[in-house]
C-alpha cells in the first residue's frame, strides 16, 4: 500500500465576503519532491499557501498531513507540526533591526530551550547553509544586497531543522544570475537535506531547472498537478499560453541545453 501524500487538500472552498478565490479545490504534495504552484495574478495561490500554513481558515474542505486531518490535531500535536515547516515569505520579512543571526534565532528563542551560546552557534550553521559568509551574521538587513536578503531569509527557514520548505516567489525581484544561484541552492539543500519544498513562482527558469512538479491554479482549482513534461502537454488555455509563449519557450531552451 502507498503512503499517503505528505500534505493533502480536499475541497477547499476559501472566501472573503462573497468573494471565492477557491471552490472545491484539490491539491497534493508528495514527501521529498520540489513542487511549484503557478496560476494568473488573483488566482489565489498566496491564499492556499496561507491555508496549508493555518494562516487562513477555509469555509469548506480539509488539509491532511501525513494522512491526518489537521482539524483533528490536539493543540500539542498542531505546535509539533508548526516545527516541522520553515517560511521564506516573498519579501524575506526579516526584522529590520535585528542582525541576521539575531533574525535566524528568533524562531529559536519562541520554539526551543537551550543556550544563547548554542542557538548562536546552530545561527551560525544555517547561515552558512544558506551560502552567506560569516561576516554576514552581524549585518542588518538593510546592509545587505536584494539576493543576500533572500539567503537570510532562507537561513531562518532553517532555523528549526525543518522537512518541509514553503517558498513564495523565492526569485522574485533578484537579477538573471542571483535567481540562477538561488535556485541551485535550493536544489542541493532538498537534495543534501532531504526536504519537501513547495514554491509560488512565477519564474519559468525555475520551474523547468528545479521543480519536479507544477500545481496550476486557475478557475477557483487546481486544474493540472503534474510533471513538467506532462504539464506542458496539458490542451487547457492558460497553461499553453503559459508554457508555449515566449519566455516559456525560451526557459524551456535553456534548461535543455547542453
Amino acid at each position: 500500500m502507498s503512503a499517503p501524500p505528505l500534505i493533502e487538500v480536499r475541497g477547499l472552498r476559501t472566501q472573503f465576503g462573497s468573494h471565492v478565490v477557491h471552490d472545491g479545490l484539490d491539491f497534493e504534495v508528495r514527501r521529498g519532491e520540489v513542487l511549484a504552484i503557478v496560476g494568473g495574478s488573483g488566482s489565489g495561490k498566496s491564499v492556499l499557501l496561507n491555508s496549508i500554513l493555518g494562516l487562513l481558515k477555509p469555509a469548506a474542505g480539509e488539509i491532511f498531513f501525513d494522512g491526518r486531518p489537521r482539524s483533528k490535531f490536539a493543540p500539542d500535536e498542531q505546535l509539533a507540526l508548526e516545527r516541522r515547516w520553515g517560511v521564506l515569505f516573498q519579501y524575506g520579512a526579516l526584522f529590520s533591526a535585528l542582525s541576521v543571526r539575531e533574525n535566524v534565532m528568533a524562531p529559536m528563542r519562541e520554539h526551543l530551550s537551550m543556550s544563547r551560546a548554542l542557538m548562536e552557534e546552530l545561527a551560525d550553521l544555517k547561515i552558512s547553509l544558506a551560502d552567506l559568509k560569516a561576516d554576514a551574521a552581524a549585518k542588518l538587513p538593510s546592509e545587505l544586497s536584494g539576493g543576500m536578503r533572500k539567503r537570510a531569509a532562507l537561513a531562518r527557514s532553517l532555523a528549526l531543522d525543518p522537512d518541509i520548505l514553503f517558498l513564495d516567489e523565492p526569485t522574485a525581484g533578484l537579477d538573471p544570475i542571483a535567481a540562477g544561484n538561488f535556485d541551485t541552492l535550493i536544489k542541493e539543500l532538498s537534495q543534501t537535506l532531504e526536504l519537501t519544498v513547495v514554491m509560488i513562482t512565477h519564474d519559468l527558469d525555475t520551474l523547468h531547472t528545479i521543480c519536479d512538479r507544477g500545481a496550476v491554479i486557475a478557475e477557483k482549482r487546481v486544474i493540472a498537478n503534474a510533471p513538467l513534461a506532462e504539464l506542458t502537454q496539458n490542451p487547457h488555455p492558460w497553461i499553453q499560453d503559459y508554457f508555449g509563449g515566449p519566455r516559456g519557450r525560451a526557459a524551456l531552451r535553456s534548461s535543455t541545453a547542453p
